[in-house]
């Protein structure tokens, strides 16, 4: 293999893009031109935006105006191209441009979407799994990848693409200095300074003349203190590292189609099927001999000694973890190493994997039941809320596991797997989880805990409506409580909790409740 090095005394940003000996070289050579001042300029506004507007504590308005604000930062970056100096020879050679597929605008929006989530919820934990979903849709949008392997190799490159980022803007932040660009750089500066001194001037002059435009411009007017300085350059760092990243892999895309095929060095039949037949038998025997465990019921629990519903419960969603990830991992297996050329290759491996699948979602069907008689028995809490979705999203997969077997073809699985994830877990949130969990408990009545319906987010407010007044009133100043200790200013401004202010404010008798 010949290796392109570079010749002496020509510049990189010039004459390449050369090999790079960078991690995931061979599929992601970066950027070959510096930044322009366009992304330069971008990405410190998107920066200050989020340094302004971030709320680090808890759920707000502040996430969706980053997100937003980030998402016009990387086009406005990208609509720029980048100019080459005046005088310099044309570059020897071209990376080739990557359209971009449809998907990615979908993980795009998908991303604004779950961040979105925090201006309408006020959940922590709901809030907290948005934006792990959301940094995983974010990395699909921005590196694209198709099976499980380019996927995975995808979710390491934007914390790369941050310290890559870094000479990258220093490099286009040094043209700036040309006499060329410091003459335009001067007529931005005085265009921003005229900006400020007109908002100042006639800010000051429209406050002293209303009193509630002056109200709502204090509102507006971040504090200055010592440790908002310090989150303001923290929270600044932090975003110019992520949209600097960001940006970075939209100027160099990485090749991850190299890491799609699925094709790998076939077996026999004998030796896959014989040890994957084996399996199946084992997973038959364990549905045989456990029908009573699974679809026991209440008879099963009250005659096992010692069997409480938890333990009944727990088990099958441990079960379902262990089956599902065993049946995803011999999917994938089959489909690298399992010959499928003649008919007979492809009737054995839909076969074989067909009725693992169709064994699994058994152990998924009772696993629902038994969660629904626990919730029913018990109450519903968030843990066991999201043990029901977590299961039906499993049997959902094994779903289009049968559905890939049919086809033979699994390239498009974890896309679809993920994405009905995603839209699984905005569902949850559209649904209002907290209020869902409190018009459960109120319905069931019996083992009712006030001290836990008071520990559930303002979101929960709505669905105490069924409570008597005395545990109402309990439940109601507990969650007061919490909103008076934690006061939202516009960037922690939060749909959920100014619905629950003006139904405790309505509805709450004064400081005087008590708990029955």
């Amino acid at each position: 293999m010949t290796v392109t090095t570079k010749p002496p005394g020509y510049p990189p940003a010039i004459h390449g893009p050369w090999p790079s000996d960078s991690p995931w070289g061979r599929h992601w050579s970066g950027a070959s031109r510096p930044a322009t001042t366009a992304t330069i300029l971008a990405i410190g506004a998107g920066a200050a935006v989020a340094a302004i507007s971030l709320p680090l504590d808890r759920a707000g308005v502040g996430w969706l105006v980053t997100a937003v604000a980030g998402t016009i930062a990387l086009i406005l970056a990208g609509a720029v191209p980048a100019r080459r100096p005046p005088g310099a020879p044309e570059p020897l050679v071209t990376a080739p441009k990557r359209n971009r597929s449809p998907d990615r605008y979908a993980w795009s929006a998908a991303t604004v979407a779950l961040l979105a989530v925090g201006t309408f919820r006020s959940a922590g934990w709901l809030f907290l799994l948005c934006l792990a979903t959301a940094a995983l849709t974010g990395t699909l949008a921005l590196t694209g990848g198709h099976s499980l392997r380019s996927i995975a190799a995808g979710v390491t490159m934007p914390p790369i693409a941050a310290f890559r980022a870094l000479p990258w803007l220093a490099r286009g932040a040094s043209r700036l200095r040309r006499p060329a660009e410091a003459a335009a750089n001067v007529r931005v500066a005085a265009t921003v300074a005229v900006s400020i001194a007109l908002l100042t001037v006639f800010g000051a002059l429209f406050a002293s003349a209303d009193a509630a435009f002056a109200d709502a411009l204090s509102r507006l007017s971040p504090s200055v203190s010592a440790g908002a300085t310090a989150r303001w350059i923290f929270v600044f760092v932090v975003a110019v590292l992520a949209l600097g990243g960001a940006a970075f892999l939209r100027a160099g895309p990485p090749d991850l189609s190299g890491l799609d095929t699925t094709e790998g060095r076939k077996v026999s039949r004998f030796e896959w099927a014989l040890p994957l037949g084996l399996l199946v038998l084992l997973f038959a025997g364990f549905v045989a001999v456990q029908l009573a465990v699974l679809f026991g019921g209440n008879r099963h629990v009250l005659e096992t000694d010692g069997l409480t519903y938890a333990e009944y419960a727990r088990s099958g969603f441990w079960q379902l973890c262990f089956v599902t990830a065993l049946t995803l991992v011999v999917l994938a297996g089959a489909a690298r190493w399992a010959p499928r050329t003649t008919p007979a290759d492809r009737r054995t491996i839909r076969v074989v994997l067909g009725a693992l699948a169709v064994l699994t979602l058994v152990i998924v069907a009772s696993a629902l039941h038994r969660i629904t008689l626990y919730a029913d028995t018990y109450g519903l809490t968030r843990l066991r809320l999201l043990v029901a979705c977590c299961e039906a999203w499993f049997g959902l997969v094994l779903l289009l596991v049968l559905v890939a077997g049919i086809r033979m073809r699994a390239a498009w699985l974890p896309r679809v797997a993920i994405a009905a994830g995603v839209l699984a877990l905005l569902g949850l949130a559209a649904a209002n989880p907290d209020r869902l969990i409190a018009e459960h408990n109120v319905r069931q009545d019996h083992n009712l805990d006030l001290a836990y319906l008071g520990s559930l987010s303002p979101d929960a407010v709505p669905g105490l409506a069924g409570l008597d007044p005395a545990r109402r009133e309990c439940v109601l100043g507990h969650i007061d409580l919490w909103l008076s200790e934690h006061p939202d200013d516009w960037r922690s401004w939060n749909l959920g909790r100014e619905r629950a202010r003006t139904i405790i404010a309505r509805d709450l008798s004064g400081p005087g409740w008590f708990c029955p």
